[in-house]
């Protein structure tokens, strides 16, 4: 059995302070707006961590940025020169993820770092250090639960934090989080048998917590099947506003496109940006030809690539619960509203 920690509330700050003399720190910060996200810190005195609202974005950003320079070109009597950018990756320390992104991240690393790893990702993964809050009060919108990334995790994180009350209860799970207690260690007591408790309990409750009951499952199978009538993906089409916002916001697409720009006559540089596979550029051909048909296949191929290819490829869908689509999307076609469409059809 893994030895589990307490660390008093009031002693959260110092020790993030100590770390952050040695690490950037990354957490869920409230701006002026009154917004959630995650960012990086910069003196815990300057800002509001916010630990228990959902933030409105994912950390993806910061593993896979929106826009990124793969590399740099000049031209010249010798024909092309290529340099990639010395870009840094400063050890990161990512405080406060949701357990669904944290999730996340772990199915990013699947197309990332698996037979072909990406340098630049590589980077800002290896020196990244991930530290889970644990989630006993679930948001409106989650479900997690159904696609078994949460609330609480059994794997992956480097720390798991529990919120006890006035205390947190802190699991490491791999040796960076061992690392980060016994270098600060005097902040940090053992745990009691009644803390080991409390955190069982309250894991117990957030599972019957969820006011989202969403039957992956079902879709998963339909899916697989081929059972999914095309006039179901027709009416979510119709609905469908091509606006990009779930996909932009899903912690685990990684929809991206390539362009070149050229930045003077003999040097310019190649850029990777953010895409989304609902948009209707996406599949268009260097002749104008769309081999996908916006009207009906955008929607379909989102959907199929998160219940089904990847249910194929990695054993998982690779929705996490995390409900973000649903508060982005104003046609109501979020996968929330595709899964219980499906599901409704079971129902005598």
């Amino acid at each position: 059995m893994e030895t589990r920690y307490i660390l008093k509330k009031d002693h959260l700050a110092p020790w993030l302070r100590r770390v952050a003399k040695s690490h950037r720190v990354v957490a869920p910060v409230k701006n002026r707006h009154g917004d959630t996200l995650y960012a990086e810190i910069d003196g815990l005195d300057k800002v509001e961590l916010d630990l228990a609202g959902q933030p409105q974005a994912s950390a993806k950003s910061f593993f896979l940025p929106q826009q990124e320079v793969l590399f740099t070109y000049r031209t010249g009597k010798g024909g092309y020169e290529f340099h990639e950018p010395a870009t840094p990756a400063p050890a990161t320390v990512y405080f406060g993820l949701r357990s669904c992104d944290l999730s996340a991240i772990l199915y990013t690393d699947v197309v990332f770092m698996g037979r072909h790893k990406d340098p630049g990702y590589r980077r800002r993964r290896e020196g990244a250090i991930l530290i889970s809050i644990a989630c006993h009060q679930p948001h409106p919108n989650c479900f997690c639960h159904a696609t078994k990334s949460g609330p609480f995790l059994e794997f992956g994180y480097d720390l798991q934090f529990t919120d006890l009350g006035t205390r947190f209860l802190v699991e490491a799970g791999r040796s960076r989080g061992e690392t980060l207690i016994s270098q600060w260690r005097p902040f940090f007591s053992e745990a009691a048998e009644e803390d080991v408790k409390l955190q069982y309990q309250l894991a117990l409750e957030a599972n019957g917590l969820f006011r989202r009951n969403v039957d992956v499952g079902c879709a998963v199978r339909k899916l697989a099947e081929g059972e999914v009538a095309e006039g179901i993906w027709r009416e979510l089409a119709d609905r469908c506003q091509d606006c990009g916002g779930c996909a932009y916001l899903c912690p685990t697409c990684t929809c991206f496109t390539i362009r070149d720009e050229k930045l003077g006559p003999e040097h310019g540089e190649r850029l990777r940006c953010w895409d989304a596979c609902t948009l209707e550029g996406f599949s268009r051909m260097a002749g104008g030809h769309n081999p996908v048909a916006r009207e009906q296949h955008a929607l379909k191929r989102r959907f199929q690539h998160k219940l089904r290819d990847d249910v194929h490829k990695h054993g998982r869908p690779s929705c996490v619960g995390c409900g973000r689509c649903v508060g982005i999307c104003f046609g109501g076609v979020d996968i929330v509203g595709f899964i219980d469409r499906l599901s409704e059809e079971d129902l005598p």
